[in-house]
This record gives C-alpha cells, structure tokens and sequence, in this order.
C-alpha cells in the first residue's frame, strides 16, 4: 500500500524534479517507509512506500526492468501473485524480487492491457513504456484504490490523492456545478469522473488509461459488474455454502498475503464479528481486535463496546479498545479534513482517522467489513424502495436522496442553480443492461458507483494518513461479488437484510451481535449539533472566505443555524454538517493553494 503519483509532458520538455517533490510531499503519509523517483525523457514518476510484502529494498519503487523497457508504480495488494509469479515463471521471466509490485511489470510484459483481467485484488498503478512511449495506467474494479488525474494542454499528472496533484499547481480550483449537485444529494459522493474541483478528475473503478506524449488520452473500461440469476438455479442452502466457502477465502487470503501482522477493525457489528469468526473457523489464534468509542449524546450512544466485547470474549482475541472523548474529537476535526482527498460528510471519517491513529502504532494492515450491506442489502432504505411504486428513479430518490432538487436550489447561490444532475445520472445507471429485478439495479449502482466514493474512499484516505492498510474482503475480492450479485434478492431482503451472513454467522457469531438493531459507526456530536460543535460549524458558514466563495444561499444557511438539530436528510445526516464540511474543506484545500500560487 502506497502513494503513487507523475507526470507526462505534452510539450516536449521533461517534468520538473521539483514539481514531482512537490507531490511526493503530499503523499508521505501514505507511505512513511521509502521515497523515490524515476525520470525518462518526457515521464516522471514518484512513490512514497509502506512495506507489507517483500519488505526488502528489492521492493522499492519506481520499480524499474531495463530488460523489459519499463517502470512501475503501484498502489495496493495483489492477492494471487503468488499463482502469477508461477505462471510467468513457466513464460520465461526472471524475477529479482519476492513481491506483487514486480508481478505488475512482468503481467505486462506478458499480456499488454489485458493483464489487468489477471489481477485480483485492489490497485491502482501507472506503467511507463519506455520503447513505445506510452503510459498505462490501470484502476482495480472495484476502486479501492484511488487514482486522480489533471489535464492540461502541456500535459498530464495523476496521483493517488487531491491534494498531491494541488501541490504540483496550475490545477483549476473552480467547483464543478454537477459535481455540487452530486455532493448534496447523494451525502458527498461525486462519482467518477469528477470530482468537486473542475480541474481534477479520477479514473473510473474496472478502467484503464493510456496516454502518449502527444496528448492522446484514451479510457477503457476492462470490467462490468452483472446483476442477473444463473442459467442453472441454487437452493437457498447452496447459495449460502457458496457465499460461505467465498468469505472464507476472501479473509484467509487478506490474512496470509502479507509480511507483516494484520488486525481487524472490531465495530461490534455483523460484518466485522464475522470476519473474526472466519478467520477462527479456518484456526487462526491471536487475532488482533481494535475497537473504538465516543461519548454518548442524550439520542444517541457514542459506542459499541457492548457488542465488540462479545466476540472478543468467544475468541480471546488481542484486543485494542479505545474510548475518544469529544473535546478531543473537535480538535482533531480540521486535521481529518486536511487528509480527505475529497470532502466527506459521513460521521465516521474523523472516527476512522482517530481509530487508524492508534492502530498504526500496533499494525501496518488491517481488515474491515466494509461494502457488506451494499453487497448484502444490510440498509434501511432498500425494503422501503423495494414497497415503493413510481420509476426505478422515484423509488430510488424517495429515499435515499439527502435533497430534492428544490431544496438544492434553495441550498446553493444563483450562479450555481441549474438543472436535475443527480437524478439524471442516477435514472441512467439504473437503466444500464444486466440487472434482473429494481433491486439488482440498486444494489449494482452501489456497489460499482456510490460505494466508491462514500465508505471505500473514507477507509482509504482515513487509514492511509497513519501509513495503515486497510483490506475490505466483502469488496476487493470481485469474485465474491459477482458471486453475491448473481444471488436472488429475497435472500439478501430476508430477515431484516443480509439474511444469507446472518445465516452463516449462526455458528460463529454470538447471537446478540447478530439479532441486534442494525447499527452506524456512531459520532453523535456530529449528528445532534450543539454547543462547541455548533460554534465550530457557525465560524466556518459565518467566515469571510465562505461569504465571498457565493456557493450557498445564505437564507438556506441562516435557517439551519437557527435550528441546527432539525435539519436531517433522509439517511439522518446532518444538513447543517454538510455545509460546513464542504466549506471547511475548501478553505483548506483549495484556497490554501490559491494563496500559494497567486502570492
């Protein structure tokens, strides 16, 4: 796991070393154990390491061949390198190290672009083809793993964060109108391509790129998720065997590719309980737990211990357990944002970044249950859609939406009012080919397009501060999910959501754990807004800089200070929070860069 990040002039000079440590600087955090660089013609690379496999110097990157003509760098795990380096073996490749960074290169050479249809796992890499003068760069399927790119007419950088590629400079800071409308309806997802800044897009999940130094950039799209039965039907007994003997290889695998320990981040919730219980299944002992805790408002608890307790005690697991109080939450709040490489409004990101602070002092990896109720439909709101009437769309919206479009347009400024973007992209991708039923439709858009940027991005940028990997099997394992979208829906539906985990969980999990109200990685006090919170929240909507941006209707804003805890979307979310956040994110990403560039 790693921090990538180049350059590819289209103007015949070579790109600036300075430039290149401009965006290394941005990326330390990602990878504290090893920096370097590697320059040829017209192509720059730099990486920032964190070692989990192969920890030896034979590892580090820019990886380069000579006898191949190519270098590398990389992002992510390869969970089936092993069976790769075996394969390219018997082609005639020689190896100089034990890793999954070098298995890349070699897959490459072997198999050009295809090679991206070998990998299983997460990724995201760049490859520069020193003989045809061409970049490849390649996203997972799933995207885990983050890519963000810039244009310009002089030419092309990407990196594995925002603001590594706002270091470099020259980026258009300017807020992208649709993705505004993405951001406040959909809670802070703007789905690739774009992001909230004009002048910054991400590559698409199952895409890879390729670019010359003529300036010709190309996309394609190497992966497509199916939501439809198969030719030959299961039992519901053979479904859950199948889902079952899947997971446990997922976590087994998440386990055992890795040279140094791995952990589990323990919520007291299903999804994370079973994949202690799994790993216990397949008779690994001594599994490291790390629970965390905030304090309780008068609506809502602060912490799972309770429910986290129970499994530790079934499993004697080597526990880490960690309570925050809120004081400290405030403080820390402005350092989280600093490290969201978009602005996120969901709780549990500074929940997430305290939590990955303390683990990356026990660890360097970590497993977590995350995309198992996007997967499963373990939420609320798909029983509610699927009893809705009306249009893919309107069953959708009714209920998932943070705003309908006339709430937007009494949200933001007039510059920024124009057409229904969201629902818009949302009515196409329930309308793409290869899903059977409206549920199918939900559940794949999920999975492939909103998953991505809300708990998967908030993972990655919030353990990858603290240089901590954290490894999701519900998701990076695309085989599982293909499997679990090809299931029926009312196997997901039944008892109250995920019922085929529920089932397996039976053996492994205590039944308190199981039977409980579904629960949130709670932050009240970023939910139920007052007192510091609601000071904190008001400096940031009440500043000079968030007057003179125009963004928001300052009647809308008015409205929600007056009532800061009356004012929640439809997945409880704090709409007054969402104000800030974004607001808070743009003072420290994207006029901290206007300052250094226009002083």
């Amino acid at each position: 796991m790693c921090g990538i990040c180049g350059e590819l002039r289209f103007d015949g000079t070579s790109p600036e070393l300075a430039t290149v440590g401009r965006m290394l600087t941005r990326l330390e955090r990602r990878g504290p154990d090893h920096e370097g660089s590697f320059s040829d013609g017209p192509l720059a690379f730099g990486h920032r390491r964190l070692a989990i496999i192969d920890l030896s110097a034979r590892a580090h990157q820019p990886m380069v061949d000579m006898e191949l003509g190519l270098a590398l760098v990389f992002n992510g795990t390869i969970y089936n390198y092993p069976e790769l380096r075996q394969e390219l073996r018997g082609l005639g490749f020689r190896f100089f190290s034990d890793g999954d960074t070098e298995v890349i290169l070699k897959a490459y050479a072997a198999w050009g672009e295809q090679c991206v249809e070998r990998l299983l796992g997460m990724f995201a890499f760049a490859i520069w083809d020193m003989r045809n003068q061409r970049l490849f760069a390649a996203r997972d399927r799933m995207g885990i793993k983050p890519l963000y790119f810039a244009e310009t007419a002089d030419g092309f950088r990407f990196a594995s964060n925002v603001q590594s590629l706002l270091a470099a400079g020259g980026v258009d800071t300017s807020i992208d109108p649709v993705a505004l409308h993405h951001q406040f309806t959909l809670h802070a997802v703007v789905p690739a391509p774009r992001t909230i800044l004009n002048g910054v897009r991400k590559v698409e999940p199952g895409t890879f790129m390729t670019v010359t130094p003529e300036g010709v950039v190309e996309h394609h799209r190497y992966w497509q998720l199916y939501a439809t039965r198969p030719a030959e039907p299961r039992s519901e007994e053979e479904w859950t065997e199948a889902i079952h003997v899947a997971l446990q290889r997922a976590v087994k695998r998440r386990l055992d590719i890795a040279d140094v320990p791995v952990g589990v981040l323990l919520s007291g919730g299903l999804d994370s309980s079973l994949l202690v219980g799994l790993l216990a299944e397949q008779g690994v002992k001594n599994i490291l737990t790390f629970s965390v805790g905030f304090e309780d408002q008068p609506e809502e608890k602060g912490s799972e211990f309770e429910y986290s307790d129970l499994v530790v005690e079934r499993y004697a697991t080597q526990h880490h357990k960690y309570a925050i109080p809120n004081a400290q939450v405030l403080e820390r709040l402005p350092e989280a944002v600093a490290h969201m490489a978009e602005p996120m409004v969901a709780q549990d990101a500074v929940a997430f970044y305290l939590l990955a602070e303390r683990v990356s002092q026990e660890v360097k990896v970590v497993q977590s249950g995350q995309g198992a109720d996007e997967v499963f439909a373990g939420y609320f709101w798909y029983p509610r859609m699927e009893a809705e009437q009306g249009t893919d769309l309107e069953r959708f919206a009714r209920h998932y939406f943070d705003r309908d479009h006339s709430e937007f347009l009494e949200t933001v400024a007039p510059d920024y009012r124009g057409e229904d973007h969201t629902s818009r992209l949302v009515a196409s991708l329930l309308a793409q080919p290869g899903a059977d039923t409206f549920l199918d439709k939900v559940l794949r858009m999920d999975a492939t397009t909103l998953i991505v940027d809300d708990p998967v991005k908030r993972v990655d940028n919030m353990t990858m501060a603290w240089g901590l990997e954290a490894r999701v099997p519900f998701l990076d394992d695309h085989e599982l999910v293909e499997l679990a979208m090809s299931m029926p829906p009312e196997l997901k539906l039944a008892s109250g959501g995920k019922h085929v985990l529920k089932t397996i969980a039976r053996a492994l999990v205590p039944h308190e754990v199981i039977d409980r109200p579904k629960g949130y990685f709670p932050m009240p006090a970023l939910k139920y807004v007052r007192g510091d919170f609601l000071d904190f929240m008001h400096g940031i909507l009440d500043s000079r800089a968030c007057r003179e941006r125009g963004v928001f209707n300052r009647a809308y804003v008015e409205k929600l200070l007056a009532e800061p805890d009356q004012h929640f979307t439809r997945l409880q979310g704090s709409k007054l929070w969402h104000l800030a956040l974004l607001e808070l994110w743009l003072q420290t990403h994207a006029d901290k860069v206007a300052r250094q560039y226009n002083s």
